[in-house]
């Protein structure tokens, strides 16, 4: 599968760091050449320079061909534009983009992005909720599912401190999918040894979240 990103703040960073590490083909595409050099040396030759609002940005980087492209800048008009020129102008098959006012959501649905992803959402849904432990927050729900995605901060409480994700009993129905450790993404593995202050990023379905924050944050 071949993914182009387009925006290199630390969403677009983190984003491409994980899917290189996963196997994919990936692209960054990053108007600001400090930033680009910067990448670069931590990604390799993953990251061009240029403003995916311009179709021969996206021609030059291939985009006919992509699978996915992933529009993350701050600004929702270049999204949506980086989006719709490239399903309509490069047939791309896939477009998610990032909505900072949520507002723009129906729009951008409307206009034929498939998927949208609104952080101000998310943090509006996080402080509307009432959270049993500190440690552990809704991200969303997923959709046309009973399945959530939380966030868990392990602290001195958690179980898991110190043990290999291979050793745990997650339930059946949950699913580790990210680590963030100083800053740093990873990707679990069983032999992954969780420690003190790991931001780890899980899918659960609703009747065994209970179990699942017991498990990461402790009761």
């Amino acid at each position: 599968m071949y993914i182009i990103v387009a925006g290199g703040g630390k969403v677009g960073r983190y984003l491409t760091e994980v899917l290189v590490n996963e196997g994919y083909e990936v692209l960054l595409i990053e108007r600001m050449k400090a930033k680009v050099e910067q990448y670069t040396e931590q990604l390799g030759g993953v990251v061009v320079q240029g403003d995916a609002c311009e179709a021969q940005v996206l021609a030059d980087a291939g985009a006919s061909r992509a699978d996915l492209i992933i529009a993350v800048t701050g600004d929702d008009e270049d999204n949506l534009v980086i989006c719709q020129m490239a399903k309509r102008k490069f047939k791309t098959v896939r477009a998610i983009a990032r909505v900072n006012n949520p507002k723009n959501e129906r729009i951008f649905k409307h206009l034929g992005i498939d998927a949208t992803v609104s952080p101000t959402e998310v943090i509006l849904n996080m402080i509307a909720q009432q959270i049993p432990s500190h440690s552990l927050w809704h991200l969303t729900h997923l959709r046309n599912s009973n399945l959530e995605m939380i966030d868990a901060l392990l602290g001195p409480n958690s179980p898991v401190v110190n043990k290999a994700l291979s050793s745990l009993k997650l339930p059946l129905d949950t699913s580790i999918v990210l680590v963030v450790r100083d800053g740093k993404t990873l990707v679990p593995r069983g032999d992954l040894v969780f420690q003190l202050q790991d931001e780890v990023i899980a899918i659960v379905a609703r009747p065994s979240e209970a179990d699942v924050r017991a498990l990461l944050v402790g009761e």
